[in-house]
């Protein structure tokens, strides 16, 4: 069987040996490359978007040599990056994407991505021979033939030749230190040493874990019943047709909890993929069996989005849902709390004000927690609490680094939704510089066809001048509000539900929209000055559109002539790469590397991760922990 085609700068190949390869692979020949599996010619360019990719790959071929291999934007057609070398896999066994190897874990083989990824100059990984830097494909004699290498230099200048079908045992060096890791010695044993100290480092680690799995394995916890028939007629009202990965999640989250032990269950999807739509699901079987249930989430508006979603689509059942935020006057939040200890709400949905000590349950069974990274460090002492006596769902589109560790070592229960909802569309991400003719346009566009705007600031001080700015550039029957953190709560949720209803054009924000905002007629997104904003906030950003069937933009800007510093540079750069619908996995990583993550499991851990690798340490991690299972 036709297993993978190599491709690499300078390799002798004709074009129609190329394209005949790519047909048995089974990719489907178009005019134009649309999506995975498609492939396109035309003079000597071969476009195809193998299955798994960020984005497809041009192939332009000099005399039956291949000269280039770049990854280019679907939408732009623009070249984003160079490759030395590619491999295409099969379309069949698309399914079997690296991304969904990566959250599965078990692959409100590796974790680090294709070999596309690792180019010239790299660090590298190599599993036997330790870190090493990637020189590109080198053509070696043997027994009168010509033959493939990837050529790696360690330390002294010393290189190694790894035949090609052997790059599996090769991956990108990632770590969470900025500074550059030691390269290793070959021809040495510290290697390997390296490698046992830190299985045994790891072991004490893996312990921990297991301990903490055992007591939670060991505690009474409650099982809830089937589904009934209500369950069946909540589910059956969704207004959309579930995606294959909804009705999944939905699945292994409601098993959980027909279990006598607690669950602690993180659920990973992207922005606007339907995460929301499972936590109502499995609230609602909770509350079938009379238990309380308490849902999470970073702001009051999201927490009052979520109120309503909840109370429409429960509406025909008999269930108090309750919202506790600041959007609540004080007389109205102490009833909610007094009915909560008494048992007369169902649900509650609110800010970190649920976590305050005044706040009691009757019988509370379902905790879910969405944007877990928005919390603050007392906030998360709490869930901790928490997750050892009740059912706990956590959701996320990009995971907090400690919940990254335990779901890619299979030490914690996960659950991905990673297919978007049909007709979801990537959206047009563009880096300018600030333009007041951009922005008018920009704006106008998304008037004439009916629209609306968010224009997000990132401080309250001067937002007042941004608006009055924009309604000086734009007509006078354009309506512009102004939403921020500090307004008082009746001001802000009446300027959130004018919005939501179509009756103002523009939006001009803080952060404050970041987190679950769906407004599916706002599809143009401005962020300015983006260079001052950390990349998963970019991308939650950015996720406040395409939440429709209709193209989407977003537009990062930052100050016209102002030299961008590094790290910025590469946090709006990665942004705008990944526009792949389902990049959360990959900027939480991305995220991860250009800011550091300081000690997220203790000093002696992260001092090993950077030793060997985040890949490497995974795998070794993951290795103790099925060892120690068997045991």
């Amino acid at each position: 069987m036709f297993e993978a085609i190599k491709l690499y700068i300078n390799q002798e190949i004709e074009k129609e040996a190329l394209l005949k390869s790519l047909l048995k692979l089974g990719y489907q020949q178009e005019d134009f490359v649309a999506g995975e599996g498609d492939f396109s010619h035309r003079g000597n360019v071969v476009d195809v978007f193998p299955g798994g990719f960020e984005d497809p790959v041009r192939i332009e071929l000099a005399i039956d040599k291949i000269h280039n291999i770049r990854s280019f934007s679907l939408i732009t057609s623009d070249i984003i990056s160079e490759h030395q070398m590619v491999m295409i896999l099969p379309r069949k066994r698309q399914k079997a994407s690296m991304r969904r190897m990566v959250f599965s874990g078990l692959g409100e083989r590796v974790p680090i991505d294709n070999f596309v990824d690792i180019k010239g100059g790299d660090y590298i990984v190599h599993i036997n021979h330790g870190i090493g830097i990637y020189r590109g494909v080198r053509k070696v004699k043997e027994e009168n033939k010509f033959k493939d290498y990837l050529l790696l230099e360690y330390a002294d200048k010393d290189k190694l030749y790894v035949p090609v079908d052997e790059i599996h045992l090769i991956q990108k060096y990632v770590s969470f230190y900025k500074r550059s890791p030691k390269l290793s010695k070959l021809g040495t044993n510290t290697w390997q040493k390296l490698k046992n100290k830190t299985k045994k480092i790891a072991a004490s680690y893996a312990i921990d874990l297991l301990q903490m799995q055992a007591a939670r394995i060991k505690m009474k916890g409650f099982a809830f019943s089937g589904d009934g028939d209500w369950q069946v007629k909540l589910e059956e009202s969704f207004p959309y047709k579930d995606t294959m990965d909804q009705t999944k999640a939905s699945g292994e989250v409601k098993s959980d909890m027909e279990k006598p032990k607690p669950m602690d269950r993180l659920l990973c999807g992207d922005v606007g993929y339907g995460k929301t739509e499972v936590a109502l699901r499995v609230a609602f079987k909770a509350i079938m069996d009379n238990k309380q249930v308490a849902i999470l989430v970073p702001t009051t508006i999201l927490a009052e989005q979520h109120y309503n979603t909840f109370s429409e689509r429960m509406k025909e059942f008999p269930v108090n849902i309750q919202m506790l935020s600041r959007f609540k006057t004080q007389r109205e939040q102490n009833e909610i709390v007094k009915c909560l200890r008494e048992g007369v709400v169902d649900i509650v949905i609110g800010t970190h004000r649920l976590l305050s000590d005044d706040i009691g349950f009757k019988d509370l069974g379902l905790v879910v927690i969405d944007e877990e990274q928005r919390f603050g460090v007392k906030a998360k002492d709490k869930l901790k609490k928490l997750r050892l006596l009740v059912d706990v769902l956590t959701m996320t589109a990009t995971p907090i680094p400690r919940t990254l560790y335990l779901s890619l070592t299979g030490a914690r229960d996960m659950s991905a939704i990673e297919t978007p909802p049909p007709d979801r569309l990537p959206i047009k991400t563009t880096i300018h510089e600030y333009s007041d003719k951009l922005i008018k346009d920009a704006i106008e566009r998304e008037l004439v066809r009916k629209g609306q705007v968010f224009f997000v600031n990132n401080r309250i001080k001067g937002i007042e001048r941004v608006a009055l700015k924009l309604k000086a550039l734009l007509s006078d029957n354009v309506s512009i509000a102004v939403a921020h953190g500090r307004m008082a709560p009746k001001e802000l949720e009446h300027i959130m539900l004018e919005f939501i209803k179509g009756n103002i054009d523009v939006l001009v924000s803080t952060t404050i929209i970041e987190s679950g905002i769906d407004i599916p007629n706002a599809n143009t997104i401005i962020i300015n000055r983006a260079d001052m904003f950390g990349l998963a906030d970019l991308y939650q950003l950015r996720g406040r559109v395409g939440r429709f069937k209709v193209k989407a933009y977003a537009l990062f800007l930052v100050p016209k002539g102002y030299p961008l510093g590094g790290d910025a540079k590469r946090r709006i750069r990665a942004v705008e790469r990944f526009t792949e619908l389902g990049s959360g996995f990959r900027i939480a990583m991305e995220d991860l590397q250009i800011r550091g993550a300081g000690n997220i499991l203790g000093t002696q851990q992260h001092g090993y991760i950077a030793a060997v690798g985040f890949d490497l340490y995974c795998r070794l991690l993951r290795e103790v922990i099925q060892e120690k299972q068997q045991n």
